[in-house]
């Protein structure tokens, strides 16, 4: 027991504060038109904006902020002027944060590199000891110390850009910039790649504004579905309708949540806009985000009055099964599939299809929370910690933890349903420990996944992973007794293996043996409390299967 770390508490997780809708916007030759000429023109102030932000650095302020928006509301106004200088903001502390997780990640990497280095090729690892494993060969260590060089290098150029305040940012992504020198492998030629290229840098999103007319001054859509968009100083030839404002032949449709949008919208609530134009399918989509205030996070008991739908979550399914209040599980496992090979897009709507299935089943069951392991990936994609296990690491790093998370956080606030997350330390071991093999029937296969989802679900229900132990048989009067083996609520490592009791495990004890030998009392009476009763206890939930 003195190896395995303190589980963290379970907690209910927060629901979203915003919300996000889109809609195609199925515009006409000439709005196509304006809309690419009126987006390319903002996307280029947005760039030179951008690079003004990022040579400040960390002399930004205030001040140097209004005149930047200053500078920018002469050529188009001051509506557009304040949404660049915000989204470049937003922009320039996002590439910080990132530039703050790889300084972060090239540490931790230098660290593992150069605890390995200093242990003798081949040496195995100590946890105990805080020992890390050697490398196996001396090939391997040569490679690795000239790795440690140059993340080294890497690590001394990100302090100095850290320190100075500069970021490094692509406007329209670096993954789409680098695709320039690649277009025979991408099938892409020239023309395909800079009309991408110019989809991703252009810039139609302004942000709302509550008591303005339909929540937004700059894009603004009508309770009719009519869109509108105020034009810069510089193309207001292009206006069609009064006070330099170009109306769309378009109408917008929000499917999804439109009800709340018009609600919104009617009452002047802030609702901000995006325009982007998508160059493969030739379709232009208009989204619309506002936010709003988050339900109010039920404590952990009164979510789990009802039980609880457990789930782990694996590289191809979720295994669920459902639990309730004293832990015990109640019908039979639950299994839903999803494939996350492919695009993106792909990968989304499995994920979709897969969580609204879920959700119905935790509705048709009762329950009102579902469990899930708090996981994080982040630290444990690195070769220094799974080795050479290739396959291994891939399917950690394509293991959309967060997203997952994201969309069941958002899809069950609108369910009523509560997520709690639990903590995934030994989840799977103790899971197939103490109950893949009592559950498993012939007519029920259970696996170990199976088993890892009651783990979770025990845990955040607050009951002890392990099961309890079935009562001596009743062939012998002095045999039959009390079980002994469960743990109280509050009793330290509730949750590991039972911890070794030396003597003999029944109250069948020959003459001379067990630690009261000397004591009639104890070998011959069966009113007689045994001595593992002094360190566990019966507890007084019902009894698990």
């Amino acid at each position: 027991m003195g190896g395995l770390r303190e589980v963290a508490a379970s907690f209910v997780v927060p629901g979203p504060a915003g919300v996000a809708v889109r809609a195609r916007l199925r515009v006409s030759q000439a709005d196509a038109v304006v809309l690419a000429e009126v987006g390319v023109f903002l996307g280029g102030l947005a760039a030179g904006d951008l690079a003004v932000r990022s040579r400040q650095g960390l002399e930004h302020g205030s001040e140097t902020w209004a005149v930047r928006k200053r500078e920018l509301t002469g050529v188009c106004s001051a509506r557009w002027a304040g949404s660049i200088t915000k989204a470049t903001h937003d922009q320039w502390a996002l590439a910080r944060r990132g530039q703050a997780a790889e300084l972060a990640w090239l540490r931790g990497q230098i660290a593992s590199i150069e605890a390995r280095l200093a242990r003798p090729l081949g040496a195995k690892a100590d946890k105990r000891a805080g020992l890390a494993r050697g490398y196996g060969s001396r090939w391997e260590w040569h490679a690795k110390s000239r790795r440690l060089h140059a993340l080294r290098s890497r690590l001394a150029g990100v302090e100095a850009n850290w320190a100075a305040g500069r970021v490094r940012v692509v406007r329209g992504g670096k993954k789409l910039a680098r695709l320039r020198h690649h277009l025979d492998a991408a099938g892409l030629d020239e023309q395909g790649w800079r009309e991408r290229w110019r989809a991703a840098r252009m810039f139609l999103a302004a942000d709302g504004e509550s008591g303005k007319r339909f929540g937004n001054e700059t894009l603004r859509i009508t309770d009719t579905g009519q869109l509108s968009l105020k034009l810069p100083a510089a193309l207001a030839h292009l206006a069609n309708a009064p006070h330099g404002r170009y109306l769309l032949d378009a109408t917008v449709q929000f499917a999804h949540r439109g009800a709340e949008w018009l609600d919104r919208i009617t009452a002047n609530r802030a609702v901000a806009y995006r325009i982007h134009h998508d160059p493969v399918r030739g379709r232009w989509y208009v989204t619309a985000s506002w936010q709003r205030t988050p339900a109010p996070v039920l404590p952990l008991d009164a979510a789990l009055a009802r039980g609880v739908v457990a789930v782990d979550m694996n590289d191809d399914h979720l295994a669920a099964w459902r639990l309730d209040p004293h832990g015990n599980p109640v019908g039979e496992p639950r299994r839903y599939f999803y494939d996350l090979t492919g695009s993106a897009h792909h990968r989304d709507a499995q994920i979709r299809h897969a969580l609204t299935r879920l959700l119905h089943h935790t509705r048709a069951t009762g329950a009102a929370a579902i469990a899930v392991e708090d996981l994080d990936f982040t630290d444990g994609r690195c070769r220094e910690k799974h080795g050479r296990n290739k396959r291994f690491r891939r399917l950690i790093s394509r293991f959309p933890t967060a997203k997952l998370r994201a969309r069941l956080v958002a899809m069950a606030a609108e369910q009523d349903i509560t997520i709690v997350a639990v903590d995934p330390a030994y989840t799977s071991r103790w899971g197939a420990q103490h109950w893949q093999k009592p559950l498993t029937t012939s007519n029920r296969q259970v696996s170990r996944h199976d088993a890892a989802s009651i783990a979770i679900g025990r845990r955040a229900l607050g009951h002890p992973i392990r099961r309890r132990t079935t009562p001596p048989p009743h062939d012998q009067s002095d045999r039959a007794g009390h079980r002994t083996a469960q743990a109280r609520p509050g009793a330290p490592g509730r949750e590991g293996p039972r911890p070794r009791i030396p003597g003999p495990r029944t109250r069948c004890v020959p003459p001379g043996s067990g630690a009261n030998a000397g004591d009639q009392r104890a070998q011959h009476r069966s009113e007689h409390a045994a001595e593992q009763q002094r360190s566990w206890m019966q507890d007084s939930l019902p009894l698990s299967l």
